[in-house]
């Protein structure tokens, strides 16, 4: 599976703004910009996108920003691709439905159906929420040094 750099910038952004939710405090694309070193032009279009879906709120004035629509467990990493990544949900197109259409029901039905429910199925197991956690862990563990 490839993942475009709008859903996978979108994901690390989103999992930013969830590293912070707690503060209840809007957090500006500058901001998440200059963390994770992704452009700002680009960020303002990926959240344009979000917002849309509606995972994010746009806050204006001074302590203007973004927020998450929900806490970060409600928020799963389905919702947030499906929102950046139009084209990797799609239905897979028909490849022989005029010469051979019993044979291209059964691909779809046993493969491509099956692989789009799979993807769809484990993508919503996975919350912002755990994605952050693990990062807190990863980089906990990464803070210790050992000296021999």
């Amino acid at each position: 599976m490839r993942i475009s750099s709008k859903g996978r910038y979108g994901l690390a952004a989103m999992i930013t703004m969830s590293q912070n939710y707690n503060a209840n405090e809007c957090i500006t694309i500058v901001s998440i910009s200059e963390k994770l070193g992704i452009s700002k032009i680009y960020l303002e279009q990926v959240f344009s996108l979000l917002k849309r879906a509606e995972l994010v709120i746009a806050v204006k004035g001074a302590q203007g920003g973004y927020k998450l629509a929900m806490p970060p467990q409600k928020i799963n990493v389905y919702e947030i691709l499906r929102a950046l990544e139009q084209s990797l949900f799609e239905k897979t197109e028909e490849s022989v439905e005029k010469k051979a259409p019993v044979m291209e029901q059964s691909m779809q039905q046993c493969v491509f159906s099956v692989i789009d429910a799979a993807i769809e199925a484990e993508l919503k197991k996975i919350s912002l929420y755990d994605i952050a956690d693990d990062v807190d862990k990863r980089t906990q563990e990464a803070g210790f040094m050992f000296y021999i």
